[in-house]
């Protein structure tokens, strides 16, 4: 299969729109489409707000399936939602594998809004304490991942309840009523609507982002 580059949405034209990027704060979006018009979806977002968002004309779908624990190898470069605990460990809610062409997409470590307190991290992975398996280290809880990024690094518990998913190109036929999906980076328009560059839509999996 021809493999699709994955473009990331945030300010896709910087050089040429950074006073746009600069003053319009994205917008993220989770949730159900309940109706599409074309370009438009009515979408029904994890808050209860119905939200009219609107793909561009050059925008791509990206397709997020499951994956396993397996498919994390040694230099993998992975995206990590964690909350943290009361031992101070964090612990994974989801992994995503970012594709080869993706590598570098976000990388750190910062705040996020999936839940208060919740971070993501984007980096690539490293081998942990003695026991090494693909870059990972069991223990009680599942596997202890440690996340390289430009800046530092960070230990994150990944356990049997951790969603691993990650990405292959989609087709706008999957932007249905019934479709789970994720917007990382929307932008709103003057008339209220949403426009984005990226939609990632959940295959067999609810986006866990």
């Amino acid at each position: 299969m021809k493999v699709l580059t994955i473009v990331g949405a945030v300010c896709v034209a910087a050089l040429t729109s950074a006073p746009v990027c600069a003053q319009d704060k994205p917008v993220r979006v989770r949730g159900t489409i309940e109706q599409v018009d074309g370009a438009m979806m009515i979408v029904k977002s994890r808050e209860g707000d119905t939200l009219k968002v609107k793909l561009a004309d050059d925008g791509k779908v990206i397709a997020l399936v499951k994956a396993s624990l397996a498919d994390i190898k040694p230099n993998s470069f992975v995206g990590s939602t964690a909350m943290p605990q009361p031992d101070g460990s964090w612990k994974a809610v989801e992994v995503h594998i970012f594709p080869e062409e993706m590598r570098g997409t976000g990388d750190g470590d910062r705040p996020y809004d999936y839940k208060p307190r919740s971070t993501m991290t984007n980096g690539t992975v490293n081998s942990v304490g003695k026991s090494k398996v693909n870059g990972t280290v069991a223990n009680e809880g599942g596997t202890t991942l440690t996340l390289n990024y430009k800046d530092g690094s960070k230990t994150i518990d990944v356990t049997p309840e951790t969603v691993i998913v990650t990405y292959l190109p989609g087709s706008k036929e999957e932007l249905k009523a019934g479709a789970r999906i994720y917007i990382p980076a929307a932008t709103r328009q003057a008339d209220g609507t949403l426009m984005t560059v990226r939609v990632n839509v959940g295959r067999g999996v609810a986006p866990p982002m």
